[in-house]
């Protein structure tokens, strides 16, 4: 098949796809098998000696296994393109969560208006591993701009990035890597050796998608302020790779992230992202997702081009 068919035409259905429906609960999703698989595998090995080892293992082994079911089906489909466009572009659409974002955040910013404090930490609790629960109204819409700003790169540009790379296949590897990062990656006791290469591994595949998500997020703004937070903050994030797309936003609305947070648990002080001590309010939330939307289809968009003049 020709680029359209193989690369251009899913991606357009799936995006638009995603535009529409998000990610509705009822429909069964790759990514609870892939979480099922984690879980299975985190309770067989994550025990005993050697669980640095084993994680390198069972990180790299549902990887690798997660691109090659994939890049076989996908093969065997390329022999009926009608189908294969079909399977595709269901592949873009679960692979990409630019509504689903919007709109979880969305209820977390709308139970805050109209029930109050205690139904905004709630809401907020379903999107964000923070501790909600002594957050004020401040802090809640904070995590919401600083929850947005982090998952565009997660989970639409990176996943869009390792698609034009390396089409369904590399896209659905990226999704099982994000997935290992979230379930297992964490530095308490239990996941600090077993989660070790998950951690590493994401923040090696986050790497380019981050600032790439951070450049596209000033563009479609046109905003300097955000090109200045994102040199003089993106690298003061504990991550390697969620700086950049704070500080972008972040520069974009004039306002402060970051701060000391509870994590499971544990208290973080994260260093603080941004010059300004503004008041969030609604009008940031939707500037916030005018910038994700925007950046998602410049994206798209990036990547017909490249498809179409330049391979």
């Amino acid at each position: 098949m020709d680029n359209f068919n193989l690369i251009i035409l899913p991606l357009l259905i799936g995006f638009v796809l995603d535009c529409v429906l998000g990610d509705p609960r009822w429909l069964p999703h790759p990514i609870r098998l892939f979480g099922l698989m984690i879980a299975q595998l985190d309770h067989a090995f994550n025990r005993g000696r050697r669980r640095k080892l084993k994680g390198v293992l069972v990180a790299g082994g549902l990887v690798g296994f997660t691109w090659f079911i994939f890049y076989l089906l996908f093969t065997q489909l390329e022999l009926h393109p009608h189908v294969y466009i079909v399977w595709a572009s269901i592949g873009v659409l679960y692979g990409l969560a630019n509504r689903s974002l919007i709109y979880e955040s969305w209820l977390v910013m709308q139970a805050l208006q109209s029930e109050g404090v205690e139904a905004g930490r709630k809401q907020l609790s379903f999107i964000v591993g923070r501790d909600t629960s002594k957050l004020d109204e401040q802090q809640i819409r904070t995590a919401v701009l600083e929850t947005m700003a982090e998952n565009l790169s997660d989970g639409v540009i990176a996943p869009l990035f390792y698609y034009a790379i390396g089409g369904i296949p590399a896209l659905f590897a990226f999704k099982m890597a994000s997935t290992l990062d979230s379930m297992i990656a964490y530095k308490d006791a239990r996941y600090k050796n077993f989660g070790w290469f998950a951690a590493r591994l994401d923040d090696l595949l986050n790497l380019i998608p981050a600032r790439l998500t951070a450049l596209l997020m000033v563009v479609v703004s046109l905003s300097w302020s955000g090109v200045q937070h994102i040199f003089r903050y993106g690298h003061q994030h504990a991550s390697p790779n969620a700086g950049y797309p704070e500080a972008a936003l972040a520069g974009i609305l004039k306002c402060r992230f970051g701060g000391p947070n509870v994590y499971h648990g544990k208290l973080v002080d994260k260093p603080n992202i941004g010059d300004h001590e503004k008041t969030i309010t609604i009008r940031d939330f939707w500037f916030a997702a005018y910038v994700n939307t925007s950046s998602a289809v410049v994206m798209v968009g990036g990547i017909i081009v490249l498809y179409e003049l330049i391979l």
